[in-house]
């Protein structure tokens, strides 16, 4: 028996344009944000700020932080299109950039984003799995001592969350996971606050004292020059990483509803998510520098830098975990709902594409199944999974990531499309602006881009898969 939607409760009230009424607010929005941001980049920042010292990581910490702000006002306009308000909805990022832009642009957009997608999925499940092995070393040391050895494999845990996401990929619909980005959101701030605080206790342990700079790690003393560069590099990258959601956002403001306009519901969410966002980085990044100097460890919740108490550490490393899970699915469903609709375009009349069927499930309800999405979603959670195995790099990834993601996604796209949407004068004062932030932010792309694939190349070389 063919059926409307999956894990739903029927409803006959739909939008405009026949999809089903949106229902979120600038609160669920906001969730949605700060779930997407807050993720596996807020470990690495107290490493980043190390690379880059007092000033340079503060700097670079607040200019990334309004970059991305500035560029995610400007794309609420363009959500609807020529007008902002009573213009027509554009559901997706690539639709936007498609109706904005025109077609050269949407496909590069669409192997941007996709290509970053798929990239943070596999990123999270490398990060899920680090916290896991981070639970099993932390009672290790805490039973045998910090000396023991209690080295453990990560690649068991990488398939443990990946079987996870299996079941939970089968959720179709992204507005259907307003609960899981909230109890995620929560997750974050926690698992953020617990570093936080171990931080701050850290730093006041009686005769703390640790080698920081205003510049980071020092020349000839920590590094040499060739390896400070390609750490600054990459340091550049890790920032970026930590504030990438660009390419969920349109996915994010297609879940708000109509009444306020949408804009500026989406607007005051921005404002609110990445500010949010920024006090946890800055407390995170300058407090990790200052508790660990610049021996900060690439995690700075699984580095063990912490040991005790034990049963925080585990508790902040679980937060990490379940936080994760809401994130990957935040990343990985736009994925899934494009492979679907092309496969139903594709094949509109294929049962195995369309057909959907009641399955009654006990204490949980009725699933709604489709051949095609459970097997296309198994296979990818299989594919990113194997991915992370075989390149379980935490910081060069992350840093490759967020070089990847920053510029076309955060920056490119939405200053060309609301220059296009606000028609802006060629060579105006504000035309010469904007095309300056993004003459600027491709070359921090370029050279934290060329920093991770150098990490990359350097850990391949030592690197002895599944031990």
């Amino acid at each position: 028996m063919a059926v409307q939607s999956s894990f739903s409760i029927e409803n006959d009230k739909y939008d405009d344009d026949g999809s089903i009424k949106r229902t979120g607010t600038w609160m669920t929005a906001s969730a949605h944000i700060v779930t997407a941001v807050i993720g596996s980049g807020v470990l690495s920042l107290a490493w980043a700020v190390a690379q880059l010292g007092w000033i340079g990581g503060a700097v670079t910490l607040v200019l990334f932080s309004l970059i991305t702000l500035l560029t995610s006002l400007l794309m609420t306009n363009c959500y609807r299109y020529p007008d902002s308000v009573h213009g027509k909805r554009n559901p997706t990022y690539m639709k936007m950039v498609e109706n904005i832009l025109g077609g050269t642009q949407y496909k590069f957009c669409g192997l941007a984003q996709y290509t970053n997608l798929v990239g943070c999925t596999i990123g999270y499940t490398l990060t899920a799995s680090i916290s896991m092995v981070a639970i099993k070393k932390s009672n290790c040391f805490h039973k045998y001592g910090h000396e023991a050895d209690c080295d453990t494999a990560s690649y068991p845990y990488m398939a443990i969350f990946g079987i996870f996401q299996i079941f939970i990929s089968q959720i179709p619909d992204f507005h259907e996971l307003s609960w899981l980005s909230i109890v995620a959101s929560v997750m974050s701030f926690s698992y953020a606050s617990i570093g936080i605080g171990l931080s701050i206790a850290k730093i006041a342990e009686k005769g703390h004292h640790l080698e920081t700079g205003l510049t980071g790690l020092v020349v000839g003393v920590d590094v040499t020059s060739t390896q400070k560069m390609w750490n600054t590099f990459q340091a550049l990258g890790n920032i970026a990483f930590a504030y990438a959601f660009s390419m969920v956002f349109v996915e994010i403001q297609d879940t708000v509803k109509s009444s306020p306009p949408e804009n500026q519901t989406m607007k005051k969410a921005t404002v609110v998510g990445i500010s949010v966002t920024t006090f946890f980085y800055a407390l995170c990044g300058l407090l990790g520098y200052a508790a660990f100097g610049n021996n900060a460890p690439g995690n700075f919740l699984t580095g063990f830098g912490f040991y005790e108490p034990f049963w925080l550490v585990d508790i902040g490393n679980f937060f990490i975990i379940i936080h994760l899970v809401g994130a990957y699915q935040v990343f990985a469903q736009p994925v899934f709902s494009a492979v679907e609709s092309w496969g139903s375009k594709r094949c509109p009349r294929s049962m195995f594409m369309t057909e959907e069927y009641n399955v009654r499930i006990p204490l949980v309800g009725t699933w709604r199944m489709n051949m095609f999405r459970l097997i296309w979603r198994t296979i990818y959670v299989i594919i990113t999974t194997l991915v992370a195995i075989i390149f379980p790099f935490f910081n060069s990834i992350v840093g490759l990531l967020g070089a990847i993601t920053f510029f076309p996604l955060t920056v490119y796209f939405p200053i060309e499309m609301y220059l296009t949407q606000a028609n802006v004068a060629k060579y105006s004062s504000k035309w010469i602006g904007m095309e300056l932030i993004s003459g600027f932010c491709l070359i921090v792309s370029l050279v934290a881009a060329v920093g991770s694939i150098q990490g990359i190349v350097s850990e391949l070389m030592i690197y002895k898969p599944f031990k």
